[in-house]
């Protein structure tokens, strides 16, 4: 439901706002939350209060916190009554004007409040309201902080017809290898793998390896760190080519890390050194065949 306000929002305010984190601590469990669209008032109203921030002008306090009726009419006029629940109370955000909190009954909004600013000025003998606006309460569940578009993608996300281009100006890429006509020059870039519109940045590169090396094939998993053999010497491991080869390589084994990059300082249970563990093969004596015997009754 789209609420509009009379004038700007309220800047500031006694009540705090909730982080999203704080507000994932105080959530109920999804039993609770889905008993009623309208939670009951005593559940999500805190107790009300009247804490002063700002001293109110001489004569004014008593004027502005008498407007408790008027500040729920104006909301019952605006929203209708029923969207206006238990009063949580009032502060003064300046010496002439004082916020009044109502719980809101708003399906969808639970935890949130309504705010009434009403003003005057010294020697007057009436309040006006100032503005009408639903702000959130401690309580509130607020909707996760923005992420930008571009890093909403993450890693996994990619499916079958899936486009993804890089960014513009990515620091992960350069420009490749250009043709200059040499068939001997040309066709060694192409072997050097420069035969290409852009390649891989020193940039690009360090960022992927210092992503494998803190990955699961890293020398730091769990994995590497059950067994003392690595994969440098290991007759599964085929390293890449280039300067990364000095550090990476595949793994060919099917029942270990089959197909991922692996660091040589990796290791696993599978290594091609691995001896049989002892006790395996034929039994110290001849296996008996009962099979071979007749039965007699």
């Amino acid at each position: 439901m789209a609420m509009e306000s009379v004038s700007e929002p309220v800047e500031q305010s006694a009540e705090r706002v909730s982080e999203p984190a704080e507000v994932a601590e105080q959530a109920e469990t999804p039993e609770q939350a889905v008993e009623s669209e309208q939670a009951p008032e005593a559940e999500q109203a805190p107790q009300a209060e009247a804490a002063t921030d700002a001293v109110p002008a001489p004569g004014l306090e008593a004027l502005l916190m008498g407007t408790v009726d008027q500040a729920r009419a104006a909301l019952a006029e605006f929203s209708g009554a029923e969207t206006v629940g238990e009063y949580l109370g009032a502060t003064f955000e300046d010496p002439s004007s004082a916020t009044h909190r109502f719980l809101a009954n708003l399906t969808g909004y639970r935890g949130w409040q309504w705010a009434v600013v009403m003003a005057a000025y010294p020697g007057a003998d009436h309040a006006t309201i100032s503005e009408l606006v639903l702000v959130p309460g401690p309580t509130a569940l607020l909707a996760p902080q923005w992420v930008p578009w571009q890093e909403r993608v993450r890693p996994g996300d990619l499916g079958p017809g899936d486009l993804l281009a890089p960014p513009p100006e990515d620091p992960r890429l350069t420009p490749g290898f250009m043709a200059t006509g040499d068939a001997l020059i040309d066709d060694t870039a192409v072997e050097l793998g420069l035969g290409r519109r852009q390649v891989l940045s020193p940039f690009g590169r360090a960022e992927a390896a210092q992503r494998w090396h803190d990955g699961d094939y890293g020398p730091g998993s769990a994995m590497a760190r059950s067994t003392r053999r690595a994969c440098r010497d290991c007759a599964f491991y085929l390293p890449l080519g280039g300067s990364l080869g000095l550090m990476f390589g595949v793994c060919a084994n099917e029942l270990s890390a089959d197909g991922h990059v692996v660091e040589a300082s990796y290791g696993c249970g599978a290594h091609s050194d691995t001896p049989q563990p002892p006790g395996t093969g034929s039994p110290l004596y001849e296996p008996y065949d009962d099979g071979v015997l007749d039965l007699a009754d």
